[in-house]
């Protein structure tokens, strides 16, 4: 009876089979942890190193750590939201002073040109900033591997929201690379009315290129547009623009003489070249006037071409005033046939004016 007794103690006793042991594991297991979990982890950590430091500095943070909301099965105090927002704010400054004076250097221990060492600025940026945001998660102590739901929906609609965001970023490393468009480049730009003026590049920033008129409107064209429409650009290969300023002589002028004015006024114009030297055609025989065309050459079309053409044509006013070259003007011959209502209407008019002498 006892040796049966202790046998059945033994078999009560048995260990658990791997079923239960494998139940026991799945109902004890830990849960993974949440981002905010992680962030009250962080805030806990801080909260416990500044509360070691003071005691009056430790009894204020545990008051902020006492005003909690629940957030599903943790919670997040006004201690913790405070610790995040000021890892943000301090990741966004030391951001953009790291930023600010990696630019600094690589311009003063680079020997590029303006075109690669903006291609060099912006790329030390975005690499500064990766690595600020990084710090940033892990000081806040959050799990990446938690934010795997970015994978999902969620991060499908993000990424199709920022589908042109990172499109002009990648827009404007390209042009920065191939240098079709750079800082100082004069381009024709159309405005919303469909009005084309052109422009000179100022920046090209991350998401668009900033182009200044000469009436001073700032225009901010997405750096994508650049790369896929038709860009006219003044200064791609060569700065040397041409200008081209119409003219207009009567048919009683003496063309020889005219031509000859023409160059002296393009040639006392102090922004244009001489090499290429100017020229005029003869562009063709208009209802009232020999009508011809000054081609001149400018090297900085940034400061307009309007005010080039206006300097030509009022110094060659003055000298064909003072060569008694006619500029025209429009000319009309009307011819009257001899018929009676002609008499009469004649008639009429006479008739008129003697009563109005009367009176």
């Amino acid at each position: 009876m006892i040796a049966k007794g202790i046998a059945q103690a033994e078999e009560t006793a048995a260990p658990p089979s791997d079923a239960a042991t494998a139940d026991v594991a799945t109902a004890t297991a830990t849960p993974t942890p949440s981002p905010a979990d992680e962030g009250v982890k962080a805030a806990e950590g801080i909260k416990e190193a500044v509360a070691s430091q003071s005691h009056t500095i430790g009894s204020v943070v545990e008051t902020l750590d006492s005003y909690r909301i629940g957030v599903g099965e943790s919670y997040v105090s006004l201690w913790s939201a405070l610790v995040v927002v000021m890892v943000v704010v301090a990741v966004l400054v030391l951001a953009r002073l790291g930023s600010s004076l990696a630019k600094m250097l690589f311009k003063k221990l680079t020997r590029l040109d303006a075109t690669q060492r903006l291609l060099g600025e912006k790329l030390v940026s975005i690499a500064v900033w990766v690595v600020a945001i990084l710090i940033g998660i892990d000081i806040l102590g959050i799990d990446l591997t938690a934010l795997a739901f970015f994978s999902g929906a969620f991060g499908l609609a993000i990424g199709f929201g920022l589908q042109k965001t990172f499109g002009n970023l990648i827009s404007g490393i390209i042009l920065l690379m191939d240098r079709s468009i750079k800082p100082g480049d004069v381009i024709a730009v159309t405005d919303a009315a469909g009005n084309e003026s052109f422009g000179q590049i100022r920046k090209i920033g991350i998401r668009a290129v900033s182009i200044i008129t000469r009436d001073r409107k700032e225009y901010l064209i997405p750096n994508e547009n650049l790369m896929i429409n038709q860009v006219e650009n003044w200064s791609y290969s060569s700065r040397h623009v041409r200008i081209q300023v119409p003219v207009g002589v009567s048919y009683k002028a003496d063309i020889k003489q005219a031509e000859e004015l023409m160059l002296e006024a393009a040639d006392k114009c102090r922004r244009v070249l001489k090499d290429p030297a100017p020229a005029v055609w003869l562009s063709e025989y208009g209802d009232s006037s020999v009508n011809f065309i000054i081609h001149c050459w400018i090297t900085d079309p940034e400061m307009g071409v309007g005010n080039v053409r206006s300097e030509v044509l009022k110094t060659l006013w003055w000298l064909f005033k003072e060569h008694d070259v006619e500029i025209p003007f429009p000319q009309r011959d009307i011819n009257l046939r001899d018929n009676e209502a002609f008499r009469e209407l004649l008639e009429a008019m006479r008739n008129g004016t003697m009563e109005t002498d009367r009176e």
